[in-house]
């Protein structure tokens, strides 16, 4: 049985942190055109396999007020709307969410709360 295409590229979190940049769960179609090393697109694909279960499209499962939108995020964010204070929230957690200390590298957290605040500002298509 096929797995579907995205499947292979989500998988990330299956994967030893030292390995992610170089190693697929699969081989990903060329029409996707991904490609790991690029910043922007490794952050989305590590918030897809660590954070859209909660929050899919910006949108926030658990606390519905508390989404990735940014009004929501200048408001609710202990530090206000930047990468700096995105990145400590995802390594710390807070309240209902978890902390990915342990799950995800510094590195990786980066990407995350980069690509969590260019979508913010470009609407979370």
């Amino acid at each position: 049985m096929m797995r579907p295409p995205l499947l292979a590229a989500l998988c990330l979190a299956c994967i030893p942190h030292s390995a992610q940049a170089f190693v697929l769960a699969g081989p990903v179609p060329a029409r996707l055109s991904l490609r790991l090393s690029a910043p922007a697109q490794t952050g989305e694909l590590i918030f897809s396999a660590n954070c859209a279960a909660c929050h899919a499209g910006g949108k926030n499962a658990i606390v519905a007020d508390h989404t990735l939108e940014k009004a929501a995020i200048e408001k609710y964010l202990t530090g206000g709307f930047n990468e700096k204070a995105v990145a400590y929230q995802v390594t710390h957690g807070k309240n209902a969410m978890p902390l990915f200390a342990e799950r995800l590298s510094e590195a990786e957290v980066g990407l995350v709360a980069a690509y969590v605040i260019r979508s913010a500002e470009d609407g979370w298509d």
